[in-house]
């Protein structure tokens, strides 16, 4: 290979890359999200710097199921979203996500800085349940249940909610094994969404502590409510929100 093959290859190893170029389309990308009340010190602690967490204390746990994502394929992710503010702007900061696929875990953390590991979420719909499970090394971690789409949701208030900038931490160490050569806040923002249906309902959560998969570590107070919706979005590159070596 020489320069410029190098430099045009997505990702390695460069005889069958991990991913391909984006930016990536997603579509029928099924979305249950549980909102809860958790302790001020863990979400504090949860949240970088200069991050501000929100102050009602409330954590979104989420479980997507991705059937027809480009460059990725068919898998579930589960994880952690944590509503906050940067310079005044509402952001939301992804803490944690669990996956069962190879191409979007190296992507995710490569590209955006995304804090993915790999596990086996699950999100299906039984009998009048739409229910999500967590299980990480055979050990069940999370699991939710809302009532199957008990009252529409207005589609232009979940499509605007799509449109938060979302923010990740990502950290890549130096070849030296001292320092990072890349520590930043990530941003980047959705686009071409169309949302195909939009539900709310009551739901419950639970979540077991675990220390690889440590959701259980922003405890569950009180659970605020569920939300359901598919859509079909695109997930684009991003920008440097915050650098942390400057």
């Amino acid at each position: 290979m020489n320069r410029d093959e190098i430099l045009k290859l997505p990702s390695v190893p460069a005889e069958s890359p991990s991913y391909p170029h984006g930016p990536y389309r997603f579509i029928d990308r099924e979305y249950l999200i549980i909102s809860y009340e958790t302790d001020r010190d863990a979400i504090k602690h949860a949240v970088p710097e200069p991050l501000e967490p929100n102050k009602d204390n409330i954590v979104l746990y989420e479980w997507i199921r991705m059937p027809d994502s480009s460059g990725f394929g068919d898998y579930t992710e589960s994880g952690v979203v944590i509503p906050c503010t940067y310079k005044g702007e509402a952001v939301n900061f992804v803490a944690q996500m669990y996956l069962n696929d190879e191409p979007p875990i190296a992507g995710g953390r490569e590209v955006w800085g995304f804090p993915k590991k790999y596990a086996e979420p699950k999100l299906e719909v039984k009998a009048d349940t739409l229910t999500g499970t967590l299980h990480y090394g055979g050990q069940l971690v999370a699991m939710g249940t809302m009532a199957y789409k008990h009252e529409s949701r207005d589609l232009a208030e979940t499509a605007k909610s799509m449109t938060k900038t979302q923010v990740n931490l990502k950290i890549i160490p130096n070849v030296t094994g001292k320092g990072h050569s890349i520590c930043q806040l990530v941003k980047y923002n959705l686009t071409e969404i169309t949302i195909k249906g939009s539900w709310k309902s009551p739901a419950r959560l639970q979540l077991v502590p675990h220390v690889n998969a440590p959701a259980a570590d922003l405890p569950l107070k009180k659970v605020i409510g569920g939300l359901h919706f598919v859509a079909d979005l695109t997930l684009p590159y991003g920008s440097v929100l915050h650098d942390y070596l400057k």
